[in-house]
């Protein structure tokens, strides 16, 4: 029996895939040649990065609230776990020798910021069910890109299991998220509010600003 949600997302997440080759740090993070300092511009980066997210994520919960109770049942669990994610960054960043002092003096790069200043783009402008699909299908590429960082993490840089909680974090499969995205778009599905098409384009150019954010970190020395 099919489920016209699971299905869609499903189809969208493997039609919106990134080349694998298309970002060019991760390979070096898994193969232990990156450098401590572009370790430690990742942790700084996302210390800007997981803030912003959280606040669009709620906005995006208030807005659906109204009309849209599944959509905005999505977006709190996003919220409260971009939450819990930050709770964890701050042993990754000290283990990369990011001190108080220099996190708080860090000036981010733009290409690394392009991906958090769309999803507040998408929380002003976009229909938070359109959202779902889109974000969900980006997830799931963060997600491996995470596990490969917390396993090379520990086996190349001997990092500890506190330092990669951030990771592991991300890594890990939401039963929990799937099935509230699933009742999201199933729920918009049969309202008609669905613009797949819409979707799909957010969920491209999320895809894009990714990259942006990894090509930028694999320029820094």
């Amino acid at each position: 029996m099919t489920h016209p949600a699971r299905d869609l997302l499903k189809t969208t997440t493997a039609a919106l895939a990134p080349d694998p080759r298309a970002n060019p740090l991760i390979p070096r993070i898994a193969d232990g040649t990156a450098t401590r300092s572009t370790l430690a511009s990742l942790a700084l980066e996302q210390t800007w990065v997981i803030p912003a997210d959280r606040r669009a994520f709620e906005f995006l919960a208030a807005r659906g609230e109204p009309a849209d109770p599944e959509a905005a049942a999505f977006f709190t669990a996003l919220a409260e776990g971009e939450a819990l994610a930050g709770e964890r960054l701050t042993a990754f960043a000290r283990a990369c020798g990011v001190d108080e002092a220099r996190e708080a003096s860090y000036q981010p790069l733009a290409g690394c910021q392009e991906y958090p200043a769309y999803v507040a783009w998408l929380a002003l402008n976009a229909s938070p069910a359109d959202v779902v699909l889109a974000l969900t299908a980006n997830f799931s590429a963060w997600g491996g890109y995470c596990a490969t960082i917390a396993t090379a993490l520990r086996e190349r840089y001997g990092f500890t299991d506190e330092a990669c909680a951030f990771f592991d974090f991300f890594a890990q499969p939401s039963p929990e998220l799937d099935r509230l995205a699933t009742a999201a778009v199933q729920a918009a599905l049969d309202a008609g509010r669905l613009d797949e098409e819409r979707a799909h384009t957010y969920g491209r150019l999320l895809q894009n600003y990714e990259a942006m954010f990894w090509n930028t970190l694999s320029r820094v020395p």
